[in-house]
């Protein structure tokens, strides 16, 4: 007999992705509103961004300080001055930065609907306590849906266009489904880490065979599927057993000996991921750096949580190059311009204390330009989808974000790299395309229903509250 608040729940999530289905017939809404440019855009197959500031970040194309990009059929056509398309729908980029978006590769999306809620906890006793264990375990499918939906749209909304859901809330195969149906109806590119759950119907590892089979046949689409976990030598058999790459927690000097055992029992796998890898040893670091092995850091995590010092130097002199994420929306935000800030200032800090203290022949210190590939290039590859996306590089899919830098707080332009790394914030993203469809619109996401979705946020994050029985203060 079929659990009534699974079931309710199903029906809210259904409900819920036809509400923003239905706002996402955005053209003719567009057209009904005026916004005739918008329209003309959303229906063309191909698309001329006319007159930016082009950062391609892949240096065979080069940058510009001022060119266009060619959008067909959703790829890169091409990229230099004064393109001759007179087919294409025309967007005017002028005082705009355009470039890849950015790639977020580690965030627990299902936690939108607790933004903020622990905003001066640790990781221990803390997020354990009281996300992971209180508030994760009365989430419902509905619930599922609504954190993964607010999170998925507010990355778009700050010009992130690809991220790693460590989805660790798969309490039953519904809740799996609500999450990939928010990811899906979102736009959002994803890497789905499908990742563990609580309570007697969970079936992690197991139920990755279905979501295999019934979302994940086809890599030519938006979303891909890992396996979230452990460095655990059971995870890591089922994962090459499917064919899937591992997304790896708990990652630290603690931990590290199971590495090694993963190594001799020859499970580690080209294109894995390691999230936060704190305090490891040079061993561990080669290793890695010889298995070719991902590292995400959640630099600005990291360091309010008590993770450990963030190795973004011990990354970079083992010759890997990490890629960035923002963790849990719970107690920071998660904004590529916050994490980005974090890396440059903190790896400089680091660098500069060490100089300070005598030591001669350091490292370099980090630029703007190393950064932002950090949270481009080096995301995407972290992914797997290096081929795919993180430069504008002709033949790529095209995922784009356009800066505004007439603004305030950036004008006038001085450096690239440094106004998007030091100045911008989320009020710099002006426009956002993935795979060449416009996501945001002249600061305004499009095809969502913002009203709907906050109402929807709203009671979910009601509802988790007092199934937890969890006491919450505005001040406290």
């Amino acid at each position: 007999m079929s659990d009534p608040g699974i079931t309710a729940t199903r029906r809210a999530v259904l409900a819920a992705g036809a509400s923003l289905t239905a706002a996402g017939a955005f053209a003719g809404r567009a057209a009904a509103q005026g916004d005739a440019e918008l329209a003309r855009v959303a229906g063309a197959r191909r698309i001329l961004l006319k007159g930016g500031v082009v950062l391609t970040l892949d240096r065979a194309v080069g940058d510009f300080a001022r060119a266009d990009v060619l959008i067909e059929n959703g790829r890169i056509g091409a990229v230099r001055p004064d393109i001759a398309a007179g087919d294409a729908a025309v967007v005017d980029a002028a005082n705009r930065i355009v470039m890849p978006g950015f790639i977020d590769s580690h965030h627990h999306f299902y936690q939108g609907i607790l933004r903020n809620i622990l905003s001066n906890g640790l990781l221990n006793p803390d997020y354990s306590r009281d996300i992971s264990g209180a508030l994760t375990v009365p989430y419902r499918p509905a619930d599922v849906y609504a954190g993964t939906l607010v999170s998925a749209l507010g990355m778009i909304d700050m010009g992130t266009t690809a991220a790693v859901d460590t989805s660790q809330v798969n309490h039953t195969p519904e809740h799996s489904d609500a999450g990939v149906r928010a990811l899906q109806d979102s736009g959002l590119r994803v890497v789905y880490a499908y990742s563990r759950g609580a309570g007697p119907a969970a079936q992690y590892p197991q139920d990755l065979i279905r979501l295999q089979k019934a979302y994940f046949s086809s890599q030519d689409q938006l979303m891909t599927l890992a396996l979230g976990g452990n460095l655990n030598v059971d995870q890591y058999t089922f994962a090459r057993k499917h064919g899937v790459r591992m997304v790896a927690h708990g990652v630290r000097d603690e931990t590290e000996k199971v590495l090694f055992e993963l190594a001799r029992l020859k499970l580690l796998g080209a294109g894995d991921e390691y999230i936060h890898c704190t305090h490891l040893s040079d061993a561990a670091w080669r290793l890695l750096k010889d298995t070719g092995s991902e590292v995400s850091l959640a630099v600005p995590i990291e360091m309010a949580m008590g993770h450990g010092m963030p190795p973004i130097q011990e990354a970079i002199d083992h010759g890997i190059r990490p890629s960035l994420s923002s963790d849990v929306g719970v107690t920071m935000a998660q904004d590529p311009f916050t994490v980005m800030r974090a890396c440059f200032t903190l790896q400089r800090l680091n660098l500069l204390q060490r100089a300070r203290r005598g030591e001669k022949s350091l490292p370099p210190l980090l630029t703007t330009r190393e950064v932002l590939e950090f949270a481009t290039v080096d995301g995407a590859r972290c992914l797997g989808l290096a081929g795919k996306v993180g430069t504008l590089t002709p033949g790529k899919e095209a995922d784009i974000v356009m800066l505004a830098t007439d603004r305030l707080n950036v004008w006038p332009l001085n450096n690239v790299p440094g106004a998007v790394v030091n100045l911008m914030n989320p009020m710099n993203v002006d426009t956002v395309f993935i795979a060449g469809k416009v996501k945001k619109w002249r600061g305004g996401l499009v095809g969502v229903d913002v009203a709907r979705v906050l109402k929807l946020v709203e009671e979910a994050r009601d509802g988790v509250i007092a199934r937890a029985g969890f006491k919450t203060s505005l001040f406290a």
